[in-house]
């Protein structure tokens, strides 16, 4: 489902030209060819700045937004500078604000984004001042599309069973979203089933180009999936970050990041026959994360770009979190205006993206000279080099050549566990596990596939490799091939334009054939929502020990994510899917054996049923039209029966239902005042946790599985819901009751307070007593006590989850001492109100004599003029010990928003003095 915030403020150039921008000065007309003016724009090249033609492309997208929105407060000519200058500054880890375009949310932070707006604007209302002001500031996106679990997959009626399962679910979820489309203006609403949201957003929401009320500017987008990079493949500067700061920046708020090293990824030559995207992406990924990108755009360019298709750039870029990059980032060129027309996009919108474009030194063009980009480091492959392979079978960079497949599945049945190993005793690897499958026999041994899902947003979107899937089933019935029955195979397209020109090729049936019918438009297998295998093979593989194979076409294979009784995971491209479904097991070599027997008695081999890069070609052109696009994108704005009847009420109030233990109204807002409540130090609060290095959001938050011995698993039996129906955190992210419960609720979590005991708890300092973590922090709440954390280095890193910074606010929390932060996290804990704080160089809690047995006072003047970022503070404890930290406000906009007591009741604030 998309939700599309349409932008609720005047834009239009005269506002804008009047306003204190200091660059109003460099707005430019853009004319059209046949007359009049597509819009005016901010000019790059009238900077006449010789700099600017050696910065690379996606640098100057950071740059153009830091020259339209700068106001001197929230950005400055100051943080333009640092731009322009990149080629020395970026070496400095300087930072800089960046103000998207636009902002993409999928389900799971969709709701509580909607809640937070939902709670503002009650908080308006009891102001006195007009709730309906609150409307996001740019136009916000939300896909829901994390919901197809595959719990009907061989059946062609698939979708429409998986569906109704999912309405039963999350029918509560759904209708506060249509209530949320009715609430808030220009809000357009695309119900469940339409896709996956990096698929939506390729083939229908990304812009390239804004023209808002006559200015006209590149699209950029941040979103709260880690694979919003996929949109990077356009030619569209996207990447994923958490949900307050998404949240932030749909509110207008600057997002703080370091301005990023770019590495320049050259292409050359062409794809050998039979060689796919997926195996293009695979190799990227693996030398991606050897030569080191955390943190880093990459920008791809050179001769080899003109032989990939706007698809296949896709999926490189959508996979940019696994070689650890920021952003995987393709310049604009011909090949992404021919994908735009393909897409259904208008003549006269392609004319005036590449009009602006090439305007505004944003368009490479491969026909002309290129001048020399500088990059902060260089990386070239060769496309011919590129061959057939998969990565596994626990990570996703673990590529394995095809020609080495059989020999590397050996080793790893070989090798001590780990993540190329399974410890499998060498007497028993060739253990045969006989059951009956539903009347006839069947046989399972290590390496044997149980599941083969053509699934994920980084192949369903390519038409190239979806096609190649169909042709190698048609062949492979033609020959007289069949899937086992045993095997669960599935196939989730990313959109309904995949089914559209699947069955336009006549290729679905023959994937229906091979047990490849559709199970519903989103992701699935590739996050762990592969649904339950047939008991006989569970049984089969628990009772004798079996590794079992997943064979996905996705982005993500960690060890018991697909599927809990799938220890062998391995990403390969939808042909190869296939073809691994086909032989039942990852235990071949393609090159020698034969995956089966044909109709006619004789061997048959994957070269027996792989289709030519030509005959992939062909299809594609033939099946692959404009009109699909259109009709599909035109249809999901309708609805569907189920959406439809969907009854809510009409008020732009929400009426909070308090029995909901999915949706409820969190205490944000509760008695705030049109006064701020300053700035504030720590007085005598108590330690709550005490923790090492490498604290994650995971450990602060757990998106999984609710322990049926947990505050929230308590919460949620106090209110009549059933184990069974416990669902996981991260369904239930709109209901602030619950995440506060599951704060600090990971059973991995180690906090030295227990001295040595790993889990959930911690020790109420005044009394002794060990207490989960959530009872502990409502214990000092009672008592009128505020607490803080001791950490190590790298404190809240791993997924951006904003609720690891609202659960410590909601706990009471109102400062956090470590080592370091991880960026997004730190930006989150500011954003709720939480003082950020970082012991000096060399010093940490246990150098210091820091036993979290005492109670703390931070010494922050009480006046925000007093308080200068990065300034030098003293914390005292209650036993005579005295040390200085640095308080980690980064920006004078950040120091705003701590006077205000967090992001949202600064932006509130605003709103009514506007």
């Amino acid at each position: 489902m998309v939700l599309n915030f349409v932008s609720d403020w005047s834009s239009d150039v005269s506002a804008i030209a009047a306003a204190d921008n200091p660059f109003k000065g460099n707005l430019t007309s853009l004319p059209k060819p046949g007359g009049g003016e597509f819009g005016k724009f901010y000019s790059l090249p009238s900077l006449n700045d010789p700099r600017i033609d050696r910065l690379p492309y996606s640098i100057r997208i950071l740059l153009e937004s830091a020259i339209r929105n700068c106001d001197n407060f929230q950005v400055t000519k100051g943080d333009v500078e640092k731009i322009i200058d990149w080629e020395n500054s970026s070496v400095k880890q300087v930072e800089i604000p960046f103000k998207p375009a636009r902002v993409l949310l999928q389900d799971f932070t969709g709701v509580p984004a909607v809640v937070d707006l939902a709670c503002m604007r009650d908080a308006m209302n009891k102001l006195g001042s007009d709730s309906n002001k609150i409307n996001p500031l740019v136009p916000v996106d939300l896909v829901i599309d994390h919901s197809v679990q595959v719990d009907v997959a061989r059946s062609e009626n698939a979708v429409q069973a998986n569906m109704e399962l999912e309405f039963q679910r999350n029918k509560e979820r759904f209708a506060f979203l249509k209530w949320g489309s009715n609430a808030f203006r220009n809000m357009l609403v695309v119900p469940p089933g339409s896709g996956i949201v990096h698929q939506v957003n390729l083939e229908y929401l990304g812009r390239v180009v804004f023209n808002n009320e006559g200015l006209l500017y590149p699209d950029s987008v941040v979103g709260t999936d880690s694979h919003t990079t996929m949109i990077d493949g356009l030619g569209v500067a996207g990447w994923g970050v958490g949900g307050i700061e998404a949240e932030a920046a749909m509110l207008g708020q600057p997002m703080s990041m370091v301005l990023p090293g770019v590495v320049g990824f050259k292409l050359s030559g062409k794809l050998r026959n039979g060689v796919t995207a997926t195996d293009l992406v695979l190799t990227v990924t693996q030398i991606l994360r050897k030569h080191g990108v955390v943190g880093k755009f990459v920008e791809f360019y050179g001769d080899g770009m003109g032989e990939l298709s706007l698809a296949d750039r896709a999926t490189i870029a959508n996979m940019s979190p696994e070689y650890g990059a920021t952003m995987g980032f393709f310049p604009v060129d011909h090949v992404t205006l021919q994908y735009l027309k393909l897409t259904g996009r208008s003549d006269e919108t392609v004319a005036m993206i590449e009009a602006y474009l090439r305007a505004n030194k944003l368009f490479i063009d491969y026909n002309e000279p290129q001048p020399d980009r500088v990059y902060s480091s260089y990386l070239e492959l060769n496309l011919d080099e590129v061959e057939p392979c998969i990565s596994g079978p626990k990570r996703p960079h673990d590529r394995v050549p095809l020609k080495e497949m059989k020999a590397d599945w050996h080793a790893c049945l070989d090798n001590k566990v780990g993540f190329k190993g399974f410890a499998i005793p060498k007497d028993v690897q060739g253990k045969v596990a006989k059951f009956d499958f539903h009347g006839q026999p069947a046989e399972l041994k290590h390496g044997s596939v149980v599941i083969a899902a053509i699934t994920s947003c980084t192949n369903t979107s390519n038409p190239s490799v979806m096609l190649g899937a169909g042709l190698v089933a048609k062949k492979a019935h033609e020959l007289g091939l069949k899937v086992k029955p045993w095997v669960k195979t599935s196939l989730a397209p990313g959109s309904g334009v995949v089914t559209k020109y699947l069955l336009q090729s006549g290729l679905q049936k023959y994937l229906n054939e091979q047990g490849f019918n559709i199970v519903g438009f989103g992701c699935t297998t590739c996050i762990g929502n592969s649904g339950e295998l047939d008991q006989s093979v569970a049984s089969a593989i628990s009772e004798n020990d079996i590794v079992a194979a997943a064979v996905l076409s996705g982005n993500r294979n960690f060890e018991g994510r697909v599927h809990p009784l799938t220890r062998a995971n391995y990403l390969a491209s939808p042909p190869l899917v296939v073809a691994y479904a086909l032989a039942g097991t990852v235990d071949i070599d393609f090159e020698k054996e034969p995956i089966g027997t044909g109709k006619d008695g004789k061997n048959i081999y994957l070269r027996d049923i792989w289709p030519s890069t030509q005959e992939i070609a062909d299809a594609v052109q033939s099946s692959v039209l404009p009109d699909m696009f259109r009709s599909t994108y035109e249809a999901i704005t309708k609805g569907n029966t189920m959406w439809n009847q969907l009854q809510v009420p009409a008020e732009t109030l929400y009426s909070w239902d308090p029995k909901s233990t999915y949706i409820h109204e969190p205490p944000y807002f509760k008695g705030m005042t049109m006064d701020p409540p300053g700035a504030h130090g720590v007085k005598d609060a108590y330690c709550l946790l005490n923790f090492g290095d490498s604290i994650t959001t995971d450990h602060i938050s757990p998106a999984g599985n609710i322990n049926k011995d947990s505050p929230a698993a308590k919460y949620l039996l106090e209110r009549g819901v059933e184990q069974k129906d416990f669902n996981s955190y991260g369904s239930r992210r709109g209901n602030d009751e619950v995440m506060a419960r599951g704060t600090f609720a990971n059973i991995r979590l180690v906090n030295k307070l227990l001295n040595g005991e790993v889990g959930p708890k911690t020790v109420h300092i005044p009394t002794g007593e060990k207490l989960y973590v959530f009872d502990a922090a409502q214990r000092y709440k009672a008592e009128g006590k505020d607490t803080i954390v001791l950490a190590g280095a790298e404190y809240g890193s791993g997924s951006s989850r904003d609720w690891a910074a609202k659960g410590p606010m909601l706990l009471g929390v109102k400062a956090v001492i470590a080592k370091s932060f991880e960026r997004i996290h730190r930006s989150n804990l500011v954003g709720m109100g939480i003082i950020p704080l970082c012991f000096k160089s060399g010093e940490d809690a246990d150098t210091l004599g820091l036993t979290g047995h005492e109670r703390y006072s931070i010494d922050l003047p009480s006046k925000i003029s007093e308080i200068r970022p990065g300034q030098d503070v003293t914390v005292t404890t209650d036993t005579g010990k005295s040390f200085t930290c640095t308080v980690r406000f980064d920006t004078e906009v950040e120091l705003a928003y701590f006077n205000n007591g967090g992001i949202l009741p600064y932006v509130i604030r605003n709103l009514i003095k506007q």
